[in-house]
């Protein structure tokens, strides 16, 4: 049943930042297996049947916050592909809130340790992933910038299906 879907929570890039990473998602992620737009994943596996008290959570908690600023801090080789490092305290504060709201539904995925990034590149050769760290690594200068707001997908057994857009900020 798809209602039953499991449901998962990415952070929502300000434009400029979407187009970097999304085009270098579709030119270094492998095409039969790339899905999805780039994305950052809050949580993995959130219950598909509490759609509903999902999305007021995550609206309630969002409300309360400016868009957060986001550092992209460094390059990251993850064996077999590669990911940008993200660093926001106020992004970790957000996750870790929801994350005692939805404490009984969680996975043991989204219970470990959050190490917040985005894959521009998965399940390659090695080598081939070495090659392209040491070449984004080579040119990489950390930058900024603006998450205005969550999204919220239906995951669909490899694509997504987009549910909500969950803006940060009083005037969401």
């Amino acid at each position: 049943m798809q209602d039953a879907a499991p449901l998962i929570l990415t952070l929502a890039f300000d434009e400029p930042t979407f187009a970097r990473f999304d085009g270098e998602r579709r030119r270094y992620f492998p095409d039969t297996l790339n899905f999805i737009p780039a994305h950052a994943t809050l949580f993995h596996h959130l219950p598909g049947d509490r759609e509903r008290g999902v999305i007021e959570a995550v609206t309630t908690l969002a409300r309360t916050l400016p868009p957060p600023e986001v550092a992209v801090t460094g390059v990251r080789f993850t064996g077999r592909g590669v990911a940008y490092a993200l660093e926001s305290e106020t992004i970790a504060g957000f996750r870790s809130r929801l994350a005692k709201t939805f404490e009984p539904h969680l996975t043991a995925q989204d219970r470990q340790g959050w190490r917040p990034h985005v894959t521009v590149q998965n399940k390659v050769d090695p080598a081939t992933a070495r090659a392209l760290h040491a070449d984004l690594q080579a040119g990489f200068v950390p930058f900024r910038f603006t998450a205005p707001a969550t999204l919220l997908w239906r995951y669909l057994g490899g694509p997504w299906e987009a549910v909500a857009r969950l803006s940060f900020g009083e005037n969401a």
